[in-house]
């Protein structure tokens, strides 16, 4: 029995032993395999190569189901990545499609769903681009914008400084697939001090990200910020991912990482510059160091002295920004000396540990750190060489909602409609002008051209449209003024006689109208028609219907340009609320009796403002049954059910107008377009704020008119304000008075006032709110009492509404203004116009009455070669008919006959195609000679100041070609000048060899550069 449990202890014996060495085997085999996988991660080498490898993307047609966009996050926010959504949506509300997208592969997708960041070799640079219509480059913005991309040409002693610093064993050569996201021993110290710090205890150790992991958060995570365990897990495991893409093997990614980092680390902001990122950048923005300079720097051999002075002090300076990543808002801020101090402590450790030789070390130790100060200066070019990019950069940051800054940064690549070669050359033509040599040997000093005044005072704009496709591309936009201001899209000009061309085709548009609504009537029906007397162009449209054997269009529109009319300046108009008297360019014009096409030819003024008054009375007239018409008679027994109606009706129309008009601004800014075109003083802006503002106190009203009248204008007493402010009070004064007074509607009036109290107010409220208003505005129109004097009132109240009718058509041609002068003045420029509008106007003719876009971005190009890549091209589009194509046919024959026979004779035969066949050039020109006029209280004018002196001509070249091209000088020095629109007719002759080319380019197979794509 004893023997039985000797051996069963002894059996018992073994099998722990035996159990034991198991286990003690297990554990060695356990910790020899992790051993193994800490120091050459073969393991996790296969398990992440094979996740990176199902990591694909490529490219389809049109928009993508296949997509994720980052959080976000630094580094995607900046690239635009994040935001490409929200462009896409922009940019397709304003006529842009996919035309293409990243189609990301399943395991991209389920390796984003599970929260990495997306795996694929990021790029070290971002940043704008801009080429032209062949592809050449006309801006290019990166960013970070100095960086050196080859692990090769970085500095040695950079590379072994930074992985003293941060991550020492990144690369070890001897463990080629070793995971760079996790430093074994440096993670177990940190996750050691963090259980320590647990225990209340304040615990200084290292942190434990490698560079891998650190590029991961201040690229993709929040803020750039790791706010969590789950962060930094996150870093580690998308880290691993992105070391892998290339295989199992990491060398060439573990360089990469260094040279990512180097080239990339936030550093930062400086004044002038933004967001600074990279050594380069770093060097550039805060000791200013040329980084061409630096890098030449660095190749020059050591002295026999020693090392190299220069270089010492350039790695002093990396050093510097090396540590100041940690922190670099506070080191690279604070004073001078505690970045020098924390430099030179470095300095003596790296040499200690024989990173840096000593020599090195004791010449950077001499060199002191000397950062810039104040702001960064501008790299860029001068705002002249730079017209077209910055019109297409304003452009863009419009259409997806970035600053100039925050575009520049994004990864895309815009491809224009531009050609930059011949933009160039416009420009430097444009410029030369200012050349009192130039003017002299271009044979410009003449009569009407720049025979008196500095040249250099002149200021130049053009504008080249090609018609292709359906679309109305921009080739040219240049001007010559060395400031950001665009002249052709954001100035407000008085282009004088220009407008002449925008009445002629209201006049055609009223005409072709009339055709439509009277040439089904037959021949009883059109004698049984009656209309107002002073409505000549109904009259005259029957009249012609009645005698034309050919009642078809064409030549109804033909006819109207025949129609005569004189150019008598005798005539005193009433118009604009008060009696004018117009004069002729030429007094040779004075006696004679035109037609309307030889008015245009010559540009006759008194055939325009008469025209004018036909197609505003026509306006005024233009409903049968109103209240023009029936307030001829006093008895009329409709009046009474006729004003009910109409003021109810009519009032609601032009309160929707003035809705239209003021939606969407501020107080101040309805006030200013309220006041737009008004010639001001002291009553008038009485009537307007006791309006508006009617409860307002007497020093704020007596602040507004002071504010709004010119220094010479302010003249009026405290006592003549304080009963202006008494007399205008709406307890003492109509609505209808003090809109009269004002020189504006009264519903307009009303309706600022409402919004002041009420500016979210809907539609339908303001429709509520104005019942009484509507009715009361009215209601003085049909009093009997002194009727010639308030007829007077009713001529101005019904003008100012027919030109809401002028605005309405001229609006529909481009015109970018939202009020016209109630003037017959009108005709001639007194409301004002854009180059670039005008040119748009042209467009509209030479597409036969289509108004298309004007495109100057072919497309845009986001991400490319990323995960994310887009590409957006404007969508295709019929355009808007806004006016009938024999209306737009008439019009650019009166427009050949201006160049054949007119103002515009000097470019004619100017530009000559390659067949020796000169191509047909058509326009109108316009002389504006804006003044600011001073009345006494009599009416009389008492001074008259140059305000600007501006000359355009708007032109068409060809069936496709089409721009306009102005002179111009602001201010009291206009006075010196005597240009006409001479001037811009002779400019574009001599521009015509240099425009040639694109107008008409070579196409055989000898051509070096492809034909600019549309």
């Amino acid at each position: 029995m004893a023997d039985d449990k000797g051996q069963w202890s002894r059996a018992i014996f073994w099998f722990k032993f035996l159990l034991v060495s198991a286990l003690i085997a297990l554990v060695a085999v356990v910790g020899w395999v992790v051993s193994v996988e800490l120091r050459t991660s073969a393991y996790q080498a296969r398990f992440f190569a094979r996740l990176a490898s199902k990591a694909q993307f490529a490219v389809g047609d049109g928009p993508s189901e296949r997509i994720r966009f980052p959080a976000s996050a630094p580094y995607d926010d900046r690239m635009g990545y994040s935001k490409l959504p929200l462009f896409v949506e922009r940019a397709t509300q304003r006529g842009f499609e996919v035309a293409a997208q990243a189609r990301m592969s399943q395991g991209m997708l389920d390796l984003v769903d599970q929260g990495f960041f997306v795996p694929y070799l990021e790029k070290l640079q971002g940043g704008l681009a801009v080429n032209d219509c062949r592809g050449a480059a006309m801006y290019l913005q990166r960013s970070p914008e100095r960086v050196i991309p080859r692990f090769a040409d970085l500095p040695p002693y950079w590379v072994e400084s930074l992985l003293f610093i941060e991550n020492r064993e990144l690369l070890d050569p001897s463990e080629p697939r070793r995971n760079p996201a996790v430093e074994w021993d440096r993670l177990a110290v940190a996750v050691f001090g963090a259980v320590q710090s647990l225990g209340g205890g304040a615990v200084d150790t290292p942190g434990g990200s490698t560079l891998a992991t650190q590029i991961e958060k201040y690229r993709h995570s929040t803020h750039g910020r790791t706010g969590s365990m789950g962060d930094k897990l996150q870093q580690m495991g998308s880290a691993s991912l992105r070391a892998y893409l290339q295989g199992e093997d990491t060398t060439t990614a573990r360089q990469g990482i260094v040279v990512t980092y180097l080239n990339t680390m936030p550093l930062s902001a400086k004044a002038g510059f933004g967001e600074v990122h990279g050594i380069g950048d770093g060097l550039w923005a805060w000791y200013g160091r040329d980084f061409e300079e630096v890098l030449r720097t660095l190749q020059r051999p050591s002295s026999d002295a020693g090392v190299n002075a220069s270089a010492a002090t350039v790695y002093k300076e990396v050093l510097s920004l090396l540590i100041s990543q940690r922190r670099p808002s506070y080191y690279l801020e604070a004073p001078a000396e505690v970045l020098e101090e924390i430099t030179n402590t470095h300095l003596r450790l790296l040499a200690k540990a024989g990173v840096i030789p000593v020599a090195l070390r004791d010449a950077a130790l001499a060199s002191p750190l000397i950062r810039r100060v104040g702001r960064v200066p501008s790299s860029g070019g001068g705002f002249v060489q730079q017209k077209a990019s910055t019109a297409v950069r304003t452009h863009l940051a419009g259409l997806l909602g970035n600053s100039l800054y925050e575009l520049d940064r994004l990864d895309a690549r815009v491809e224009t409609t531009f050609d930059s070669e011949v933009q160039q050359q416009v420009t430097q033509f444009l410029r030369s002008l200012r050349d009192p040599g130039q003017v002299k040997a271009l044979g410009l000093e003449q009569r009407y051209l720049l025979a008196k005044g500095n040249p250099a005072e002149v200021i130049y704009s053009f504008n080249l449209y090609e018609q292709v496709g359906g679309r109305n591309l921009l080739r040219v936009q240049t001007d010559n003024l060395n400031q950001p201001l665009n002249i052709n899209q954001g100035s407000k000009l008085d282009l004088g006689s220009t407008a002449k061309l925008r009445t002629l085709v209201t006049y055609l548009d009223v005409i072709e109208k009339l055709h439509r609504r009277l040439s089904p009537l037959d021949d009883g029906q059109l004698r049984g028609l009656s209309f107002d007397r002073r409505d000549v162009l109904s009259a005259w449209a029957v009249s012609h219907l009645l005698q034309s054997s050919d009642r078809s269009l064409r030549p109804m529109l033909d006819a109207a340009l025949a129609r005569r009319y004189s150019a008598s300046p005798d005539e005193v108009f009433f118009t604009g609320g008060g009696e004018h008297r117009f004069g002729n360019f030429n007094a040779a014009d004075n006696s004679r009796v035109l037609t309307v096409q030889e008015a245009l030819r010559n540009s006759v003024n008194l055939v325009f403002i008469r025209l004018m008054r036909d197609v505003v009375q026509h306006y005024m007239f233009l409903v049968p049954g109103s209240s023009a018409q029936i307030l001829r008679d006093a008895d009329d027994p409709r009046r009474a059910l006729y004003l009910e109606r109409f003021a109810d009706q009519e009032g609601q129309v032009f309160l929707r107008r003035f809705l239209t008009k003021y939606r969407g601004k501020n107080p101040q800014e309805q006030l200013a377009l309220l006041l737009e075109g008004l010639r001001l003083s002291d009553s008038r802006l009485a009537a307007v704020h006791r309006s508006i503002e009617p409860e307002a106190s007497f020093e704020t009203f007596k602040g507004f008119v002071d504010g709004q009248l010119q220094p010479e204008q302010s003249r009026s007493a405290a006592d003549r304000l304080m009963r202006l402010y008494e007399q205008y009070s709406p307890a003492n004064m109509s609505l209808a008075d003090r809109g009269y007074l004002a020189g504006v509607h009264p519903l307009e009036l009303w309706l600022l006032g409402y919004l002041r109290t009420h500016p979210q107010a809907t539609q339908t409220q303001v429709m509520e709110a104005s019942v009484a208003e509507r009715q009361a505005v009215y209601q003085w129109l049909f009093s009997t009492h002194r009727k010639s004097a308030q007829d007077r009132r009713i001529q101005t109240l019904l003008e100012r509404e027919a030109f809401l009718e002028v605005h309405r058509q001229w609006s529909s041609m481009g015109y970018p203004f939202e009020t016209l002068v109630a003037s017959y003045a009108t005709a001639l420029g007194a409301s004002a116009d854009r180059p670039g509008a005008l040119a748009e106007f042209m467009g509209i003719l030479v597409n036969d009455g289509l108004r298309r876009p004007q495109t100057r971005i072919r497309s845009l190009h986001f991400g490319e070669q990323t995960p994310y890549e887009t590409v957006l091209v404007p969508r295709p589009v019929a355009g808007d008919r806004v006016l009938e194509p024999e209306v737009a046919q008439v019009v650019r024959g009166a427009m050949l006959d201006v160049v054949e026979e007119g103002t515009a004779r000097r470019v004619l035969d100017a530009f000559v195609g390659r067949d020796g066949q000169s191509l047909p050039v058509g326009g109108k020109t316009g002389t504006g000679d804006q003044r600011f006029n001073t009345y006494g209280s009599g009416g009389q004018l008492l001074e008259s100041r140059v305000v600007n002196r501006s000359a355009t001509f708007v032109f068409l070249i060809g069936d496709r070609f089409y721009g306009t091209i102005t002179a111009f000088v602001p201010g009291e020095k206009a006075a010196q000048f005597g240009f006409t629109s001479g001037l811009p007719v002779q400019l574009l002759k001599q521009l015509a060899p240099t425009l040639m080319p694109l107008l008409d380019p070579v196409r055989d197979s000898s051509q070096k550069e492809p034909v600019c794509l549309g």
